[in-house]
């Protein structure tokens, strides 16, 4: 018993462990782009390297909040608006679509349900040519209206599959008890369904902002005109015809995760909470 309490701390102490370094590597990078964001252009370039800015600067910062190449806050602005609209569209699909097929009999689910999987595997330059066909030809090019169905396609896919795994966790006797006191499939669905399943219709909203906040390629291809041009398209401001000015590439990025380390922070207990309640039942 002594031997299997030891052999078991020694073991717990070796995944700790790694667990540590794994955390360390995938850190790593946030930590450089913070610490460089405040250092000088020579800085980032020294040898040995400087892990910590000794003389810390907000030039880089000053540069990008007052550059005439790119308005920050107007990509601030657009980022936001796209994203939110987004959000609702591919998370309001979604949660219908993951109901009805969580709930009722559909001739070809199992297609339906392929197919959505298939397309959160397509890599999302396969789907430039055809939406750029079908946005210009329905008057849509140059509009935010492209980036947020473009963006669309990339929530609505991944919600789906979640949320019906999550409704799938909700017994059906408590739609069978709705039922019986009264209540149509849709009171059923607004009135018991998404109070009981709040966590997983959180994450939804979520990812669905994530995934819209994050597009570069599908702004950068549909809309060519720079005032309606997203946050993440302004990297391009970093870059210059002679060469890239890292540290205010640097802190161009941590004006851009800002509030995508907000949400985290405000919302981690509802994502995590979300993901694990909807992983139970398949």
């Amino acid at each position: 018993m002594a031997n299997y309490t030891k052999q078991k701390k020694i073991s717990a102490f070796f995944l700790n462990l790694v667990a540590i370094l794994l955390f360390v590597v995938m850190i790593f990078p946030l930590y450089w782009m913070i610490t460089a964001s405040f250092k000088k252009e020579v800085d980032i370039f020294l040898s040995p390297p400087q892990f910590f800015p000794v003389n810390p600067s907000l030039q880089a910062y000053t540069a990008q909040l007052t550059s005439n190449v790119f308005d920050i806050f107007q990509g601030l602005g657009n980022s936001m608006f796209i994203s939110c609209v987004t959000m609702v569209l591919a998370a309001s699909l979604s949660i219908l679509a993951a109901y009805g097929l969580a709930r009722f009999r559909i001739h070809g689910k199992k297609v339906i349900l392929l197919l959505f999987l298939i397309s959160q595997m397509l890599p999302q330059v396969a789907t430039l040519v055809p939406n750029f066909l079908i946005f210009k030809s329905i008057g849509l090019y140059n509009t935010y209206g492209a980036s947020i169905f473009a963006d669309a396609t990339l929530g609505i896919p991944f919600c789906v599959l979640m949320m019906r795994t999550y409704f799938l966790s909700v017994s059906k006797e408590i739609d069978e008890a709705a039922r019986i006191d009264g209540c149509t499939s849709f009171q059923s669905f607004v009135r018991i369904m998404l109070p009981i399943c709040s966590g997983g219709i959180a994450v939804s909203f979520v990812f669905s902002f994530l995934f819209a906040y994050s597009d570069l390629i599908y702004s950068l291809t549909y809309i060519n005109d720079s005032t309606k041009w997203p946050v993440t398209v302004g990297i391009y401001n970093a870059i210059g015809r002679y060469g890239t000015a890292w540290s205010q590439a640097m802190a161009f990025g941590m004006i851009t995760i800002l509030p995508i380390l907000l949400i985290f922070i405000f919302m981690q207990k509802y994502i995590i909470e979300g993901l694990t309640a909807g992983s139970v039942k398949g």
